[in-house]
């Protein structure tokens, strides 16, 4: 009779252990969602789990992109791109922390750099809901863009967490972005991804030192690279870190271009060194 007891509390141990680890496997579940719904659906999400879609080419190019702003740090941006004479590609919003700098576009355009398509809400529970939801998001910021520069010239486009993110799986299901990227090229525009990353816009913070470290391991090898930063309030040490970008860039031999002159430019090059 005492074995059996003994047995029995030995296995209500067991089974105690056995719940606890459960419950505590559980917890870990909620939590990691939550966190990632919080990086995923923020006015400035984590892009960088996106693959690239470009493909190395012979001459070295290098496209400085900058995402989600008009905002507070595109002015300064803009004045050391001017002063350094390098163009740039700039994938607009159009939230209401945009509205403000939207006259900006105009200077942008100005001043010789590219704009782009991003998304008027840059959210994904909004705008990946169908693509009828997401084309409706286009047409608002062509709308909120269309004061400033000709709506013949956005052609480019930058999908919210990059063509082959699966966030957008929770509300349109997994096709979505397959569908999304063929109807664009059916409207005769252009998407592209990135494939190197400041980090910028992480939960991480990084200051203008560790940006360009990014920077430099995702560059290196690479004779194509399409570089993703942004231009909203939080890039302030993307400010800091610019000069030193673009004087790393050209100690490695790169030519400077935006997303849109990068095919014409690639062909130019090679024509100059046969």
């Amino acid at each position: 009779m005492r074995w059996d007891r003994c047995g029995e509390i030995q296995r209500q141990k067991v089974r105690a252990y056995l719940v606890l680890g459960l419950l505590s496997a559980a917890l870990a579940v909620v939590l990691h969602l939550l966190y990632h719904r919080q990086t995923w659906e923020t006015s400035i999400p984590n892009d960088c789990f996106a693959a690239a879609a470009v493909e190395p080419g012979a001459p070295r190019l290098v496209c400085l992109t900058f995402d989600d702003g008009p905002g507070v740090n595109t002015e300064p941006l803009l004045a050391i791109l001017e002063e350094e004479k390098v163009p740039a590609t700039f994938f607009v919003c159009a939230q209401p922390v945009n509205r403000p700098y939207l006259p900006l576009v105009r200077t942008i355009v100005q001043q010789g750099h590219q704009v782009a398509m991003h998304s008027a809400s840059h959210q994904y529970a909004q705008i990946y809901q169908s693509t009828d939801a997401f084309w409706q998001d286009i047409k608002e910021l062509r709308r909120q863009l269309e004061p400033y520069l000709s709506l013949g010239d956005l052609t480019w486009l930058r999908f919210p967490g990059g063509s082959t993110n699966t966030v957008s799986h929770r509300y349109g299901g997994r096709r979505i972005m397959e569908e999304l990227k063929a109807q664009t090229e059916e409207k005769g525009w252009h998407w592209i991804d990135w494939n190197v990353c400041g980090e910028d816009a992480t939960a991480s913070h990084p200051d203008a030192e560790q940006i360009l470290r990014n920077i430099r391991q995702d560059a290196a090898d690479k004779t194509v690279c399409v570089v993703l930063l942004h231009d909203t309030k939080t890039a302030g040490q993307t400010v800091e870190a610019l000069p030193g970008i673009i004087g790393w860039f050209r100690e490695q031999g790169y030519h400077f271009c935006t997303v849109a002159q990068m095919e014409q430019l690639q062909g130019s090059l090679q024509s100059a060194g046969e």
